[in-house]
């Protein structure tokens, strides 16, 4: 199932993938979530997924604070975690601004609960429009070691890329498992609104759903909204 719909979008023209870009970019944007969202995590498309640097452009001129999942890596033997500053996580009710604040450690001072990025786990970290990238493992931009961690507990909303969808909230990802791993270890009542963002080609009829599968509260696609959860309040 994964191959076929993936398939599916890998076969859209270059000219429709960036009609569709537009219209997702003009339908979030349009949508009160473009208000009431502060802080806002998204994904760098691969493999035929919504592009969504149109929006995050637009976010970003509208004083939004932006975050990019980062895929942790095993470090090899020999390899250095990355630089210094140490990086300090932005808490629930920190002002946002467009430049998170990072410190140096004291001597003696604790380094506190930043993730070490050398495990198989998924974590955000701030995004700017003009901060270099790198690739991870599997070919997708991210923010570089040395970009401030974000508690996930402090996101207003997620725009997750997939692989399809159905009207019941179901979610079809890659196969790693990341986001339901990630946001299944929250309760419901912290976690962020997660929206996944895919071509409407996508659509399936049903999918079926395991037990530890987060299903989604919203979908947004180049023909427009579907809302799943009364959380979205539309």
């Amino acid at each position: 199932m994964r191959r076929r719909h993936r398939s599916a979008r890998r076969h859209l023209s270059a000219s429709q993938q960036r009609l569709h870009a537009q219209a997702v970019r003009r339908c979030f944007l349009a949508s009160p979530l473009a208000w009431r969202s502060q802080r806002i995590a998204a994904y760098l498309s691969v493999d035929g997924e919504v592009n969504l640097r149109p929006l995050l452009d637009g976010l970003a001129r509208m004083g939004k604070l932006l975050a990019l999942p980062v895929i942790e890596r095993s470090l090899q033997l020999g390899e250095r975690e990355g630089p210094s500053p140490r990086m300090k996580e932005l808490q629930l009710g920190e002002r946002e601004g467009p430049s998170p604040r990072m410190k140096e450690l004291q001597p003696g001072e604790r380094e506190g609960p930043t993730p070490r990025r050398n495990s198989n786990r998924m974590s955000f970290f701030v995004h700017r429009l003009e901060a270099p990238l790198t690739r991870n493992r599997f070919g997708i931009e991210e923010p570089p070691l040395g970009a401030p961690w974000i508690n996930t507990r402090a996101l207003d909303l997620v725009l997750a890329p997939l692989v399809a969808f159905d009207d019941q909230g179901n979610r079809l990802g890659m196969g790693g498992g990341f986001y339901d791993r990630h946001f299944g270890n929250l309760p419901q009542c912290l976690r962020p609104l997660l929206v996944g963002v895919a071509h409407e080609v996508q659509c399936a009829d049903a999918l079926p759903a395991a037990p530890w599968d987060v299903p989604l509260d919203g979908i947004l696609t180049e023909a427009g909204w579907r809302s799943f959860s009364p959380r979205m309040g539309f």
